[in-house]
């Protein structure tokens, strides 16, 4: 049964579409990843889903459960929002609010959401705090954003995003700007906290190692549009479409020398904004006088599909 089922989102900023008539459907405890390079309109979803991209026009279906949400008003969306849907974003050094201690911007959003006592939202705070891995938490909860290192402001964000139960979490970029170890205790957590609550998650990342190691399926984006979709298993050892395919091999190899230089896709996603047909070509390796014609999503195996006319 499928929890989130997002059909021919489009977001618009202008003239300009961030995001161009995607679909996907997301299941309960399942999570997907969704990948590409930076420009291709990822986060712009995560945040068109939570309804906080004011000024933007949003067309298409996003159905949450039973509600659309991209037709509730402000209050009924504020209601879901934080306690059905919560979101880890990209930057925890900015999305905390500086001046206000971690732990009563934790509290606030079980005040609002479960209608809570302070003290009994305080308490839940120290066992969330203890839950995600904050050191002395005691002490924690009474510091400011800027008195707590990146790793430590992560897990404070992950806090505020699972403090009610949500039934998903959208987490975008979660392992920016951390080093090597705090990643794999972060996206560990993430990992851990999904399995014993179900809950449903779409992570929004660059790291196609992160992808391997914490997805059921994966949702390649590029400019705007969903261009495959497939079980990651699948997606890495068989991927569909060229930019699949680029993407992968830019990775590195264990048996690479020093010295050897990365393959790359040529170009840049910029080109794709003049482009007809498949917003690809440009930079396609196998393009042809075909893809002058845009490729809809279609079905190259079973649970894959990829935008591409010599898919395989």
């Amino acid at each position: 049964m499928s929890l989130l089922e997002v059909r021919d989102l489009a977001v618009a900023f202008g003239r300009t579409r961030a995001v161009d008539g995607i679909s996907f459907t997301l299941s309960e405890g399942e999570t997907l990843g969704l990948v590409g390079e930076s420009g291709c309109g990822k986060s712009t979803t995560a945040l068109a889903l939570m309804r906080l991209l004011h000024g933007a026009e949003l067309h298409g279906s996003a159905i949450f459960g039973d509600c659309e949400l991209l037709r509730l008003g402000e209050t009924a969306m504020r209601a879901i929002r934080g306690a059905q849907m919560g979101m880890i974003f990209q930057d925890p050094g900015t999305a905390l609010h500086p001046l206000i201690r971690v732990g009563d911007q934790v509290s606030e959003v079980m005040r609002a959401h479960l209608g809570i006592s302070g003290e009994e939202a305080r308490a839940r705070s120290l066992e969330l705090f203890r839950k995600v891995g904050i050191a002395a938490p005691e002490q924690r909860l009474r510091a400011y954003p800027h008195e707590l290192s990146g790793g430590m402001c992560q897990r404070v964000m992950i806090a505020a995003a699972i403090a009610c139960s949500p039934r998903l979490l959208i987490a975008d970029e979660p392992t920016t700007a951390l080093d090597v170890t705090v990643q794999a205790q972060i996206l560990e957590l993430i990992r851990a906290i999904s399995r014993d609550a179900r809950m449903a998650v779409i992570l929004i990342t660059h790291d196609l190692g992160v992808v391997a190691g914490l997805t059921d399926r994966v949702a390649v984006m590029y400019a705007g549009r969903i261009v495959e979709v497939a079980t990651t298993d699948r997606l890495f050892a068989a991927p569909g479409h060229p930019y699949s395919r680029g993407l992968l091999g830019s990775l590195p190899k264990l048996d690479s020398g020093w010295n050897e230089e990365l393959p790359t896709i040529p170009g840049s996603i910029e080109t794709a904004a003049g482009a007809g047909g498949c917003r690809f070509a440009p930079r396609c390796p196998l393009a042809s006088e075909i893809c002058r014609n845009e490729p809809p999503l279609m079905a190259i195996g079973e649970g894959r599909f990829a935008a591409c006319w010599k898919a395989s």
